[in-house]
């Protein structure tokens, strides 16, 4: 609704809405086409009639005007009773002038004078009679403007016309409305309901168009499911040759020369099976029928705990802040997708806010719809804005030098955001200058 907004910016509104539609420029093109053939037309017309006729009509008008001239006047003066019969029956107007009789049949209309409508009009219109009256012919214009309501039809039946074009075009382009919300849909990674083909069947092109696009979705689809496939195969099949080569390197002997290449292969072997673990469970999180253990979570308590945990890799997580409303609801949630998410978002804000002149902060407040919003956020250089729409992406890092130094192959907050897709809620990042700042809402 625009109708409290003030002239400019309805008009502005009106633009953008006519220049995003495609059916209401077309009806506007129709339009325009339409009045323009008219002018066209009618100029035209008037054209040819105005150079035509002097040539053709000049004798019949001339004969005409001799003839009315005789009628009214006869041998002798001017008859204003003839006169006045003349203009009942036609739609003529009169005027005689001269030493006896001087009167006008229709007094408030201009008749023709020389000059004023071309040079032959006053030979072809007037006429002087031998006792020297002067009798001028002309078009009674009130004739031809008592039909007012003529105007009213023409108006009401381009009305019409424009109502029915409207709908036509309406009904041509309906198809674009289905395959504009199954092109959203695919964006979206929704491939199970495809562009129906009843709505574009009878299309033409457009219909070609849908069968293109649900084409290419199912192509799209078949790719990721065999991506996805790929992934789950080669992460199960690694898990087994891992487990047993930390089983080996456990078995090592703990001497001073062996202990450091024995450490530090348990740790990459760790690596390792966390990278198979999360590639594992971003792929049961983006599956359609991804499960959830739901119940009761504090999750005041939970970011608490994950802070204690936190303590033992990051000296300066104790130092982290948190602050929570007082009326934070309990939601059921999944508490470990929910205790992996707060591990990946506080963990990530304490390895790249480092630099930081202050510890990174946790917020939780309370929703307008009886949710949970969850703010973490540091106070390191944060992230160049192009590259914000990008962090929670797979294998996605803005600062490949950085990351790898820190750790992390950029699967954190990826499954952050599928962490809180599962839970019906919405994930953001954003730079908070200086640092960075994610939110996570779940909603009740």
């Amino acid at each position: 609704m625009t109708t409290g907004l003030p002239l400019a910016a309805r008009l502005a509104h009106i633009r953008r809405r006519v220049m995003h539609s495609i059916k209401l420029r077309m009806v506007l093109v129709f339009l325009f086409l339409a009045a323009a053939l008219t002018v066209v037309f009618m100029v035209g017309a008037q054209r040819a009639f105005s150079v035509g006729w002097r040539d053709a009509a000049r004798p019949l008008l001339t004969d005409y005007v001799d003839r009315l001239t005789a009628d009214i006047a006869g041998n002798g003066p001017p008859s204003v009773a003839r006169a006045q019969a003349l203009v009942e029956r036609l739609p003529l107007t009169v005027r005689i002038s001269g030493p006896a009789v001087n009167w006008s049949s229709h007094s408030g209309q201009a008749l023709p004078r020389p000059g004023h409508e071309g040079p032959d009009w006053a030979p072809l219109l007037q006429r002087t009679t031998a006792d020297g009256h002067i009798l001028a012919f002309g078009i009674d214009a009130e004739a031809f403007e008592r039909r007012p309501r003529q105007l009213g039809y023409a108006l009401a039946a381009l009305l019409l016309l424009t109502l029915l074009v409207w709908l036509y075009v309406r009904r041509l382009l309906k198809p674009l409305d289905a395959i504009g919300a199954g092109a959203r849909r695919f964006g979206a990674g929704d491939f199970s309901t495809p562009i129906p083909a009843r709505s574009v069947a009878r299309a033409g092109e457009l219909g070609e168009l849908a069968a293109t696009l649900n084409t290419m979705g199912r192509d799209i689809h078949q790719m990721l499911e065999a991506k996805r496939a790929l992934l789950l195969a080669i992460s199960h099949e690694l898990r087994s040759p891992l487990t047993r080569a930390r089983l080996h390197a456990e078995l090592l002997p703990e001497t001073a020369d062996v202990r450091p290449q024995r450490d530090a292969l348990l740790r990459d072997l760790q690596e390792m099976a966390a990278l198979i673990s999360d590639l594992l469970e971003s792929e049961r999180l983006a599956g359609r029928h991804a499960a959830l253990q739901r119940e009761p979570t504090d999750m005041a308590a939970l970011v608490a705990a994950v802070v204690q945990e936190l303590a033992v890799r990051h000296a300066v997580a104790p130092q982290i802040r948190i602050q929570a409303d007082a009326d934070l609801p309990q939601l059921a949630l999944d508490p470990g997708r929910m205790r992996l998410l707060l591990r990946n978002l506080l963990d990530n804000a304490l390895r790249h806010g480092a630099a930081g002149d202050q510890p990174p902060e946790v917020r939780l407040r309370r929703t307008s719809d009886g949710g949970v919003a969850i703010d973490v956020r540091d106070h390191g250089p944060g992230v160049p804005e192009p590259q914000l729409g990008q962090l929670a992406q797979p294998f996605y890092r803005p600062d490949s030098a950085r990351t790898r130094a820190a750790g992390g192959v950029g699967l954190g907050l990826y499954l952050c955001r599928l962490i809180a897709q599962a839970h019906g809620g919405t994930f953001e990042v954003r730079n908070a200058r200086p640092g960075l700042s994610v939110r996570v809402t779940v909603p009740a």
